[in-house]
């Protein structure tokens, strides 16, 4: 068996620990990551990057076979289109292989030692990584848990044959004719919208009482009805008790009722749990919270020397953050005094409209006992989102009625995640209303309507 050492050593190779590799590579820190797949985790190999472009390649397809459906209000029109759905999906893997080959690079620029198989704890300072030619042993001084998260999976639903997670339903090589999501959060209504505009009849079977129900009704209107424009069928309320004996449909419980959905594919979307078995982490006995890994502001666990980062220690279970969380920790490793100091972790959901929020929505903030104003502008006003054909959704602004220094800002819009880091770039500065009403914004843009909200807020809306 071959021994190494290292003083930090990085279980994961998703954005997360790759981003911890790479600034402690930069920082002089002797480290070796391990990742038993492929550089760039879930989120890049079968996660954020991929839903991304199976997105993108529906929006084309969709905006010319509407146009061949007639003469569009802007005159174009066009014969009827057809898509090779094999080469689409083709080219999202060309793209997915590009960046985790650049991933790979940076490492190595880095100076970070890399080895592929299963990390496999045996205690605090020391990690065995198995494949099926060899183990490697590996002590040392510290260690960075960054082993992510995996689908959840319903007892009633497994996965396997006709239902699938979201990494079957972005490989698939062909359109499904029928497509049933459970599941109305984020990533069903990503792909299943998605899949609408490739051709598929779409229906999506939500148990809350309305899709995204981690944001308010204000805000997730806009996307309730772009769903019913695009044909989506929603279910709310609705239970999927399972497939029918030959496979061919799902059955809900509706209303009291049981119904039918007959279906190619299920596709089962109702969350993502850490990944957190099968390294002998039961082992080391870390302090939880509920099911994560519990972390303080250092990223440290219970145990000395033992750092986690990203989806293991909780929601929000996103990328951008369990990057940070590596960087952070990185710097730590390296001698330097950090804390997690972030005012906010921003989210998008890459819908249509896409929905972003950055800080405390309006009712989180009156939970917390703050006396708020609200500023909202829709973009019914804004001159660039009416000549974009898309002048569905606003930008609203949360601030202190007393200072008027903003607490949160959400969006809902076409091409509104591009937005989103400005916001987090005021919350982060600690931005008054004043602070973004009295600066320029360039005309014709959709970012405007930021402006405008902040304006609308102080009682002095221009355009509305």
């Amino acid at each position: 068996m071959e021994e190494l050492s290292c003083k930090l050593l990085v279980v994961g190779g998703g954005p997360g620990g790759y981003v911890a590799a790479i600034r402690a590579g930069q920082l002089g820190v002797d480290t070796i990551l391990v990742e038993q797949e492929a550089l760039g985790g879930t989120c890049l190999n079968i996660g954020c990057i991929p839903s991304k472009a199976l997105i993108h390649a529906a929006d084309e397809f969709y905006h010319v076979r509407s146009a061949a459906d007639g003469p569009s209000p802007i005159g174009i029109s066009l014969s009827k289109p057809e898509i090779e759905f094999g080469r689409t999906i083709d080219w999202k893997d060309a793209i997915v292989k590009k960046l985790t080959g650049g991933v790979g690079g940076l490492l190595r620029k880095a100076k970070v030692r890399q080895l592929t198989g299963r990390a496999h704890f045996l205690d605090g300072k020391t990690v065995e990584v198995r494949t099926e030619q060899a183990r490697t042993r590996i002590k040392a001084e510290a260690i960075v848990i960054a082993t992510g998260s995996e689908p959840v999976e319903l007892p009633n639903l497994p996965f396997g044959g006709k239902v699938l997670s979201s990494t079957e339903a972005l490989s698939l090589r062909e359109v499904p004719r029928r497509l049933v999501i459970v599941g109305g959060g984020y990533i069903g209504l990503e792909i299943g919208t998605a899949y609408r505009k490739l051709g598929s009849d779409v229906t999506i079977v939500e148990a809350g009482a309305q899709i995204l129900p981690v944001y308010d009704a204000e805000l997730t209107r806009p996307v309730s009805d772009r769903l019913k424009k695009l044909g989506i069928t929603v279910m709310t309320s609705t239970e999927a008790v399972g497939l029918n004996s030959d496979q061919t449909a799902l059955l809900v419980r509706t209303n009291g009722q049981d119904v039918s959905l007959p279906m190619d594919h299920v596709l089962v979307t109702v969350g993502r749990r850490p990944r957190l078995s099968g390294f002998g982490l039961e082992d080391l006995q870390l302090s939880m919270n509920g099911r994560f890994l519990k972390i303080d502001r250092q990223c440290l666990t219970s145990m000395r020397g033992v750092y986690a980062i990203g989806d293991v220690t909780g929601d929000p279970m996103l990328a951008h953050r369990a990057m940070a969380q590596g960087e952070l920790v990185a710097e730590i490793v390296a001698g330097r005094k950090m804390l997690w100091d972030k005012r906010c972790i921003p989210a998008v959901c890459f819908t249509d409209p896409e929905l972003v929020t950055a800080g405390l929505l309006p009712e989180e903030a009156r939970s917390a006992g703050i006396d708020t104003v609200v500023g909202l502008f829709p973009f019914r006003g804004n001159g660039r989102s009416l000549t974009r054909e898309r002048e569905d959704g606003f930008v609203r602004i949360v601030a202190r009625k007393d200072d008027h220094v903003i607490l949160g800002i959400q969006a809902v819009g076409a091409g509104i995640s591009e937005l989103v880091n400005g916001f987090s770039l005021a919350l982060e500065m600690g931005s008054r209303l004043e602070d973004i009403a009295e600066t320029i914004h360039a005309h014709p843009t959709a970012g405007e309507a930021f402006q405008e909200a902040s304006l609308v807020a102080l009682g002095r809306g221009l355009h509305i």
